[in-house]
């Protein structure tokens, strides 16, 4: 396959979740990645286990393939020099997602766009380039609490929940890529690189986009619902005779069909329920009436029925029950990597129908400083 992004250079300063997932992408989609690492046990999420999985977490594995690892001790001035005439040199993107302050104060900041002016250079900060709180540290549970995320998710009158997917970081990463992205376009048209900037917390307001309008519109604070949407009603996880299964009518028409599939067709012209307003305002009515009639048949007979109707429904199912569907298997996203010893979820893109390849494994920590001090090696005087 013709990769998109053969011929960009990137080099990814960054560790945990966000940055190396962006990083990642890049790798996938055709960009060499130099990933930089601190000698002494590099990128965090190394050791972010059990379990572990083939010399490193699992966590680091899913998020680190198609890269190369350089281990530099940016505190010694030659070492850094190295990576700073690397990124004047050779590279089109740089990503960061170091302590706020230290790409200053090493000199690897966005000033070295003066002597790469075709430059892409990403800060991918925890609270926000320029704000009150721009200097201090950040992780993903800590952007959910403080960006409202956790204040609707979970179930009311209990404690409050995260999310179970680092979708912060994991966020924070795909909005990394967007920028980079559109800033490379605008370089193919006028030359000039630019700074670009994200941060953890925006990621997390962004998602909070439907949860702050209905603020906004409604004078009240969202509350938790469980696993209904707020402003859908039925739209939740019911208990069947034997596991839960997801109903989502959606509109009017959708309840309809799910009141003929429950045997309650009088539902459908009952003043409280024939509209969704009318259905969210008597919500605990409706769902009452709903779980007696689900718990008498087994989830997938539910689905069975729901599906015939056109209703859409799902069972919830287990990592290891998603692994086997075949309609998993059929997308073909869990695919091994070169070596065999991985199986490893690949981007949910395809070119010409064809999945990205995995090029490489993820790389041991400081696998390639032998090519990487080759290339940087000084000019004799």
């Amino acid at each position: 396959m013709d990769l998109p992004l053969a011929g960009i250079t990137l080099v990814e300063m960054g560790h945990s979740v966000a940055a190396p997932f962006a990083g990642q992408i890049f790798g996938d989609l055709g960009a060499r990645v130099v990933k930089v690492e601190n000698p002494a046990g590099g990128d965090d999420a190394r050791s972010w286990g059990p379990p572990f999985w083939h010399g490193a977490s699992a966590t680091f594995q899913s998020l680190n393939r198609n890269k190369l690892s350089v281990a530099l001790d940016l505190k010694d001035p030659v070492e850094c020099e190295r990576l700073r005439a690397f990124i004047v040199d050779e590279a089109d993107v740089v990503i960061q997602n170091m302590r706020p302050g230290l790409v200053k104060r090493l000199g690897l900041d966005d000033t070295l766009r003066q002597l790469n002016p075709r430059l892409v250079y990403c800060n991918l900060g925890a609270y926000g380039a320029g704000s009150p709180m721009a200097d201090k540290p950040g992780y993903d549970p800590l952007m959910q609490a403080f960006g409202g995320i956790m204040s609707v998710t979970g179930e009311a009158g209990r404690a409050p929940v995260r999310v179970g997917p680092s979708i912060v970081d994991m966020g924070a990463g795909l909005w990394t890529v967007i920028g980079v992205m559109a800033a490379l376009e605008r370089r193919h048209r006028t030359g000039e690189g630019c700074t670009v900037d994200t941060s953890l917390l925006e990621t997390a307001l962004s998602w909070m986009t439907v949860p702050v309008a209905l603020a906004l519109a409604s004078g009240k604070d969202p509350q938790r619902t469980g696993s209904e949407a707020a402003m859908i009603v039925p739209y939740k996880a019911y208990l069947a005779a034997d596991c839960y299964l997801i109903i989502a009518a959606g509109n009017d028409a959708l309840f309809r069909r799910l009141c003929g599939v429950l045997d309650r067709p009088d539902w459908a012209t009952d003043p409280r329920f024939a509209t969704n307003a009318a259905r969210v305002e008597h919500r605990e009515v409706l769902n009452a009436l709903i779980d007696a009639i689900v718990l008498t048949r087994s989830a997938d007979e539910w689905v069975t029925r729901l599906d015939a109707a056109g209703v859409p429904a799902t069972v919830l199912q287990s990592v290891s029950e998603v692994l086997a569907h075949p309609q998993t298997r059929a997308l073909d996203m869990v695919r091994p990597l070169p070596d065999g010893s991985m199986s490893l979820m690949s981007l949910p893109l395809r070119f010409d129908g064809e999945r990205l390849p995995f090029r490489s494994t993820p790389p041991a920590l400081g696998a390639d400083n032998g090519t990487f001090f080759e290339l940087t090696q000084p000019e004799p005087s």
